[in-house]
């Protein structure tokens, strides 16, 4: 038995068949189980390790239906219009059963119209398949114990005489909701057939998707290749027939030992190249800190369009730079799929005249903050701010000026001293009305004895503070 903890108190988490037949429960306090029964054999829960196995689990389960449900200790697969690739329903149930059960694992299953009836199956009638409209007729003669409807309600049936399922469904309605609440009643009506509860997958639809299944695992790569190539041209027709780009690419490589790998990839712009594809998955692929490793082999690869967009078709006339663009936006899909898509920046300019704060550098591939950069000065005007902005203004060491508001003549920065040759401004910036804390700043470009120049500025001013302000340099100018 399992034993787990919740609420500052400890209860029973699992049990086996025996323990449940000497009249233990799941849910039950640990005291009650261990004065039922002596010696008991307990085991502490980790239901963290338990959750990572059933979606390790539920990744495996993709390669039968994108729609995988993780429900309490199981998994719920939506297998319509699929089963036929299969052979059908009375194929497929013993193949995933058997399929799981080589991996080392207790399996029971069952087929149904809804998930909760499945639910009910799969562990009162383990290999059922419900014919389709007969749920109420297979859930008739279960025990009440496959409502699954916690200890308090079962309670209740038992000391109403209420033994299966189809005596409680017997009962008036508005008898049951009065006893024990509508959301028991709509699982009840859910079970029999009579409401619709729709499964709700644990990772989104994909857009587009194209698979190839072997029917012995592959190893080499250039079969892979050739399979993620045929693919890609797939995926291609399929976007090409929507009018649709992808902005992200998934690869999933589904392992005969049950694991899967998936890599993905995003672009800059919406794309449907097969060529192009490809040559960022082997991009990708080879950035792996671990290689792919096929193991015993690949039985299923998959290509997934996870995100797509409306593909613009535009006219390109003979002087435009359409393809030089093009081949930048390449260049950054290559990069980002090399070093990942947080390492190749762009800066997008802001409205706003905070000098560290007129640009922010976002991900290249991101088109959702657009910005424009607005001249205002003549290129020949000399440059009011550097080339190299430091990433925080850092304090300099000014000795005191004969007027307060005065450029320095000499600072003292990174343990050096500057000596100050020439000086042009100051250029007053005042920042945002709204942040009152924030102090007025006077900016300077300044020169030194040995050619170099800073941008200094004075955080505040003298009349503002009655002290002397604080002194920083924000740039340097080439």
């Amino acid at each position: 038995m399992i034993a787990g903890r919740a609420n500052n108190a400890i209860y029973v988490h699992a049990l086996n068949g025996a323990a449940a037949r000497q009249g233990l429960y799941r849910g039950q306090p640990l005291a009650n189980a261990r004065a039922m029964i002596q010696n008991l054999q307990i085991v502490p829960a980790d239901e963290k390790a338990d959750e990572d196995l059933l979606e390790k689990i539920a990744d495996w389960c993709d390669r039968f239906t994108p729609l995988v449900a993780v429900d309490q200790q199981g998994l719920l697969l939506d297998v319509t219009g699929v089963a036929h690739l299969f052979g059908g329903e009375d194929k497929m149930l013993p193949f995933v059963r058997e399929k799981i059960r080589a991996q080392g694992f207790a399996v029971q299953t069952a087929i149904a119209g809804s998930c909760l009836t499945a639910h009910a199956l799969a562990r009162h009638a383990d290999g059922m398949i419900a014919p389709p409209g007969e749920d109420a007729r297979v859930l008739s003669p279960l025990p009440v114990t496959a409502l699954d409807c916690g200890e308090e309600i079962l309670r209740a049936f038992r000391r109403a005489g209420l033994k299966t399922v189809g005596q409680v469904a017997a009962r008036g309605r508005a008898e049951l909701a009065s006893r024990f609440g509508g959301a028991f009643v709509t699982r009840l009506d859910v079970m029999l057939g009579a409401e619709e509860k729709p499964l709700t997958p644990r990772r989104p639809l994909p857009d587009f998707r194209a698979e190839q299944r072997f029917a012995e695992p592959v190893i080499t790569q250039e079969v892979i290749t050739a399979s993620l190539h045929a693919l890609a041209l797939s995926l291609k027709g399929m976007l090409e027939q929507g009018g649709q780009g992808l902005r992200l690419l998934e690869a999933f490589f589904f392992r005969a030992d049950g694991k899967v790998e998936r890599i993905a990839v995003k672009t800059g712009a919406p794309l449907r190249d097969a060529d192009v594809m490809l040559r960022l998955l082997s991009e990708r692929l080879d950035a792996l800190a671990d290689p792919l490793d096929p193991g015993f082999g690949f039985d299923v690869i998959r290509l997934e369009a996870s995100l797509t967009e409306k593909n613009q078709i535009s006219t390109v006339s003979f002087d435009d730079h359409d393809n030089a663009r093009w081949q930048i936006a390449f260049l950054v899909d290559h990069l980002a799929a090399r070093f990942g898509e947080h390492r190749v920046q762009r800066f997008v300019a802001q409205d706003t005249h905070i000098p560290e704060a007129q640009s922010v550098a976002l991900p290249a591939q991101e088109r959702d903050f657009d910005g424009t950069w607005v001249r205002r000065r003549k290129e020949t005007d000399p440059p009011l701010r550097p080339l190299r902005l430091l990433e925080k203004p850092e304090e300099i060491r000014v000795p005191a000026t004969g007027v307060p508001e005065d450029a320095p003549k000499r600072f003292h920065w990174r343990r050096a001293q500057f000596d100050v040759a020439r000086v042009e401004g100051p250029e007053r910036i005042a920042m945002e009305w709204w942040k009152k804390e924030k102090l007025t700043r006077d900016y300077f470009r300044v020169e030194t004895r040995d050619g170099q120049r800073f941008w200094l500025y004075r955080d505040g001013l003298y009349r503002e503070t009655g002290l002397h302000p604080r002194w920083y340099l924000q740039g340097i100018f080439a």
